[in-house]
């Protein structure tokens, strides 16, 4: 049917048009970007996993800077305690001199000084040695820090890595009762001392109890009623003090439970060995205690234990003393330099690993998000040929209607 208002030829190679267009326009769009999905519609399901793809691979990435950074920063404390063993090797090599009687009493004065002068050092080597305006190295009477290190693109996917306390005190100031350099050796014998037999008598009662307190001379462990609100015998009571204790990152002893004849008995022993410097308990209140023996706490002399900070080479003796410490003090040096060794060489493999991980996953999501150009391109060619196709047919059908106009002459 010849007709003028609707031409279905027209209209068939227009739409034709319309849809070669958009998929020629989404096929230029992908080679322009090099990327297979541009927006949602695109591939919805893929849009998504590349998403979550992109986060981990940028997690990925920041965590190998993490792990380098941490690298860099251990590097900073290995390096200050390599000069902390340095020193350490001269005050024994002066500890050596000072032994020997062909110096006099004005002589080993002068070794001492510089003796003191390097163990001074120490302590502000572990006070000012930062990463980042950030000391590294425990302060006060902690023992250790654990810096932790965000080494994956999840949480929770951390390195821990142990700095201890190198603290060494000074003429005027104790060790901090954490350093490695509190109870040192000083005759190649010393061993870890005990404070024992602090007697919690089984006949007292302890539901009148209101609190405990517990000492090292630094920091107090405090039991209040709530942490005794189950405790209604002496063996509950130690029981509860013990695990008070044991859940102190600070407290500088640990406790243990045994027993003796009807008491129970809380035995400490030195976090760090050597000596156990006075634990005091207090501020026990409260009805029926009556039977509590406070007085029984026994301070229980280490074998040759001393801190850094009380040692001289004044004397024969004394250096001979100062040798041992010496000795001891760069064996703790050395066990946290080979820590921090390890864990730099953990820590390499970590970033390693990481950029693997990183790469694999940019790989996979390379194979979803990326333009494939061989293929884009031949389509670009498929949609190039069918709009100049189209583009004449339409050209073809609007002179088409021109018959019409013959048959208008004809009559």
């Amino acid at each position: 049917m010849a007709t003028i208002n609707t031409n279905m030829a027209a209209n068939i190679a227009s739409n034709a048009m319309t849809r070669n267009e958009r998929s020629m326009s989404a096929t230029m769009e992908r080679l322009s970007t090099g990327l297979r999905i541009n927006s949602a519609k695109d591939d919805a399901a893929g849009l998504a996993i590349s998403s979550k793809m992109t986060s981990q691979i940028r997690g990925l990435n920041q965590a190998v800077r993490n792990a380098n950074d941490a690298i860099s920063m251990i590097q900073v404390g290995e390096g200050a305690l390599k000069e902390a063993t340095n020193m350490l090797q001269r005050m024994r090599e002066l500890a050596i001199q000072a032994s020997s009687d062909s110096n006099t009493a004005n002589d080993r004065t002068a070794l001492n000084n510089e003796f003191t002068q390097l163990r001074d050092e120490l302590s502000r080597v572990n006070a000012n040695t930062e990463w980042n305006g950030t000391a590294i190295f425990s302060q006060t009477g902690t023992s250790s820090t654990a810096k932790t290190f965000q080494v994956g693109a999840n949480a929770s996917q951390t390195v821990d890595v142990t700095f201890k306390n190198f603290d060494a005190g000074s003429s005027t100031t104790d060790a901090a009762t954490g350093s490695v350099f509190h109870n040192l050796d000083t005759n190649g014998s010393s061993s870890t001392s005990e404070v024992s037999n602090f007697d919690m008598e089984t006949d007292a009662k302890a539901t009148a109890i209101t609190a405990v307190n517990f000492s090292d001379g630094t920091t107090t462990i405090q039991l209040a009623s709530s942490d005794l609100t189950s405790v209604d015998t002496m063996a509950k009571l130690v029981t509860a003090v013990q695990a008070k204790i044991t859940a102190s990152p600070n407290f500088a002893f640990n406790a243990a439970i045994g027993t003796g004849g009807d008491d129970h008995i809380l035995i400490f022993t030195a976090k760090t060995g050597g000596d156990v410097a006075s634990v005091t308990a207090s501020g026990i209140t409260g009805s029926g205690t009556s039977s509590l023996n406070q007085t029984a706490v026994a301070h229980v002399d280490g074998t040759g234990a001393k801190d850094i900070n009380n040692i001289d080479i004044t004397s024969r003796a004394n250096a001979d003393e100062a040798m041992f410490a010496m000795s001891d003090a760069i064996d703790q040096v050395n066990s946290q330099r080979a820590l921090l060794g390890a864990s730099m060489s953990r820590l390499e493999y970590a970033s390693d690993n990481l950029q693997n991980v990183a790469q694999n996953t940019a790989a996979a999501r390379s194979r979803v998000l990326d333009a494939d150009y061989a293929s884009e391109t031949t389509e670009l060619a498929r949609t190039q040929i069918i709009q100049q196709a189209a583009t004449a047919m339409l050209a073809q059908a609007n002179q088409s209607q021109q018959s019409v106009l013959a048959l208008l002459r004809s009559s």
